[in-house]
């Protein structure tokens, strides 16, 4: 028997989730076909990742997505060298770390996959929050081209008549501004097609996350944050919806052979905001040292929040309400809500927090939320500070306390 194969824990590698090596497959030919636009004759949109992707994928237009982007290059611990770049060209740290990246980014073509692909045109909606409107700006104006800016009005309450009204016109503004920069006009029946596949793999993607409702979880909220790629970049294709439909056939399959995410789950938690991307192992593994799984989180399942708003059979319609009010367009009562109804659906023992140096409109209102949480549920909460790519704002053994501290709140309740 070799070396390698002694060190093989099987255990270890059972509960490694299959469909991981397809996803990058699958990853790896998107940002191919992005990159190599030119040969194509496609173009190429930059968008951020709440905005209506569909009508672009209805013009033939490749969507790539910055935030995406950084994301991987947050996993791929690049974010200090590139965010500190930005602040050499006079972008402050208070910024969001994922413009900051994605800025700096562009001028040097960095980051792991040597930098996105020029965009054609870039659309941006503000439903997700405002940084995105100046990112987007000085993006347009650095590479000189056309920009869209989708307004979405916060619905606190409720989604009025005047709000909908508001948002379709501009709805009607971005097909006109898609057809004067792609060339043609927008074929609805397409988008209408494309509309109803989009809403499939949410469905789908749901599917998956819900598995975890399972005692003990076939995967984790860690996990997720890596699957999530497809639902965010190929939202709307055949590929999204046949991927997630053999994801959820392996987390099925986990269930019925007792595969879990952590060996002895005996916590079960819930995650609120952004991953932090380079620390998304060592956090895994320190709450797993614990017997405890982050079982669902917030920012995963944002992605089919707004199923209930989402008709297939009238897809461009309820665009208007489908991208309006999604989870970080809502007020803190209605997000206090949300993860109230989550806590119970998942049955979670306690709640973790990333209070995020660099998502204002996710962290504002955390403090606000834990305190309903606490009253409504009876249970333990931990705020985690850190930034989702900028690992200068992570401290390891001031987190590893914290988590130690709660863990040991939460075992004393059981």
């Amino acid at each position: 028997m070799s070396d390698a194969e002694k060190t093989i824990d099987p255990e270890k590698e059972r509960r490694k989730i299959k469909s991981v090596k397809k996803m990058k497959e699958i990853m790896t030919n998107y940002y191919i076909e992005a990159k190599t636009a030119d040969q194509s004759g496609k173009k190429i949109a930059w968008i951020t990742s709440g905005g209506p992707v569909e009508p672009l994928l209805a013009m033939d237009v490749i969507p790539v997505y910055p935030e995406n982007h950084a994301a991987m290059i947050g996993a791929s611990k690049m974010g200090p060298d590139l965010c500190e770049k930005a602040e050499e060209m006079g972008y402050p740290r208070d910024l969001c770390s994922y413009a900051r990246s994605d800025i700096s980014c562009a001028t040097v073509d960095g980051g792991p996959i040597g930098g996105l692909p020029k965009p054609d045109i870039l659309v941006c909606c503000n439903n997700i929050c405002g940084t995105v409107l100046k990112w987007y700006e000085i993006q347009a104006r650095y590479f000189d081209v056309p920009l869209f800016i989708l307004d979405t009005p916060i619905s606190h309450t409720e989604f009025s008549d005047e709000a909908h009204r508001y948002v379709r016109r501009q709805f009607e503004e971005y097909m006109a501004f898609l057809e004067e920069h792609c060339g043609g006009k927008m074929d609805y029946d397409r988008l209408q097609e494309i509309g109803k596949m989009s809403i499939k793999g949410q469905n789908l993607w749901q599917a998956v996350l819900d598995t975890t409702m399972h005692k003990p979880s076939p995967m984790s909220a860690f996990d997720a944050f890596f699957h999530l790629a497809l639902i965010v970049t190929l939202r709307g294709t055949e590929t999204v919806a046949e991927y997630y439909r053999e994801l959820l056939d392996e987390m099925n399959q986990r269930i019925a052979e007792g595969i879990s995410a952590v060996p002895n789950e005996k916590i079960r938690l819930l995650w609120d905001n952004l991953p932090i991307w380079y620390r998304t192992k060592w956090l895994s593994e320190t709450f797993a040292a614990h017997d405890a799984c982050l079982v669902a989180d917030t920012y995963t399942s944002a992605w089919c929040g707004s199923l209930k708003y989402l008709d297939e059979d009238n897809f461009f319609e309820s665009m208007v309400q489908g991208y309006s009010r999604i989870y970080l367009n809502i007020g803190v009562d209605s997000m206090a809500e949300e993860v109230i109804s989550m806590v119970d659906k998942y049955s979670a023992d306690g709640l973790v927090m990333h209070s995020n140096r660099s998502c204002k409109p996710y962290s504002l209102g955390q403090y606000d939320i834990q305190e309903i949480v606490q009253k409504r549920c009876d249970i333990p909460t931990l705020i985690i500070e850190a930034d989702m790519v900028d690992s200068r704002s992570f401290s390891e053994s001031q987190i590893e306390t914290r988590i130690g501290a709660f863990m040991e709140i939460i075992k004393s309740r059981q």
